[in-house]
């Protein structure tokens, strides 16, 4: 890690530091969860993780750099802050929310909450430190948990991304994390490892929401997400349209009617109208 570190450490001493916004995690009482929305770059949000729950979301992804005993927030480098950790973005904000909201995320709904975790380097360092950090007993019973064959429903499943130590965690007998796979590889693998099948929208559909969806393109989409809900799996796409208009909606609604779990979207207030409308 001393590379990064060579390169990171200068970067983060030339930077003006804004505080973080202040927390308030406490629920609103009349946000409805929506589970099919994921929050794309969640941390780019004035008030990451806060900003999606108050828009109902269900599912929010942070970038991860490590940086020493840190786990840093930040698409890049250049992002990055050493007070923006995922411990005081996102960890300690849920469980302040989980205490507010007598043991649930959102009050009076049984709603499963996943933290997509992308390592953009170094990943394998970062997911041991990710390790530690979710063992501490400040966090106890936050977590879906997996030891020895079985899983533990927690209040928020962590599943990993990015460039994530696959072997690595598939070696743990106990651990408090899972694995995003690709459509094209990871369908039917075991659900306790790999819940969560991705893959970027443009590589797999032409389709971009002008006019109809070619036949063999909804054909595919529907066994990808008929396979994958098969085995047990969730299904996500990224890079799909998400400029406000009739190409976005096209999407979506086709997204929304074959049962894609997680719809990604940096637009919070237009996928919640979208999906209560």
């Amino acid at each position: 890690m001393r590379s990064l570190s060579r390169f990171l450490l200068p970067a983060l001493a030339a930077l003006t530091l804004v505080a973080p916004v202040a927390a308030h995690a406490a629920p609103a009482a009349d946000v409805a969860p929506l589970a099919q929305a994921h929050a794309h770059n969640d941390y780019l949000h004035e008030r990451p993780l806060l900003d999606a729950l108050d828009h109902g979301f269900t599912s929010v992804e942070a970038d991860i750099y490590p940086l020493g005993d840190s786990l840093l927030i930040g698409h890049d480098p250049f992002q990055l802050n050493p007070d923006r950790t995922i411990e005081s973005l996102y960890l300690d904000p849920l469980v302040e929310r989980l205490n507010a909201g007598g043991g649930s995320i959102y009050p009076g709904h049984d709603t499963d909450f996943q933290l997509l975790v992308d390592f953009k380097t170094f990943g394998e360092d970062g997911y041991k430190r990710l390790d530690e950090i979710m063992r501490d007993p400040e966090y106890a019973g936050l977590f879906t948990h997996y030891e020895n064959g079985t899983v533990t429903e927690g209040p928020v499943t962590v599943v990993i991304s990015g460039e994530k130590p696959t072997e690595f965690i598939e070696g743990q007998t106990d651990r408090y994390a899972f694995l995003d796979g690709g459509t094209g590889g990871s369908i039917g693998a075991d659900p306790q490892l790999v819940p969560l099948v991705s893959d970027d929208w443009t590589q797999v559909f032409t389709w971009n929401g002008s006019g109809d969806m070619p036949a063999e393109e909804r054909d595919e989409l529907e066994r990808i997400v008929n396979d994958a809900h098969a085995a047990g799996q969730r299904v996500r796409f990224w890079a799909t349209p998400d400029s406000a208009g009739t190409e976005r909606d096209a999407v979506w609604t086709v997204l929304k009617e074959v049962g894609v779990d997680h719809i990604n979207t940096d637009d919070l207030a237009g996928l919640q109208e979208f999906l209560t409308s």
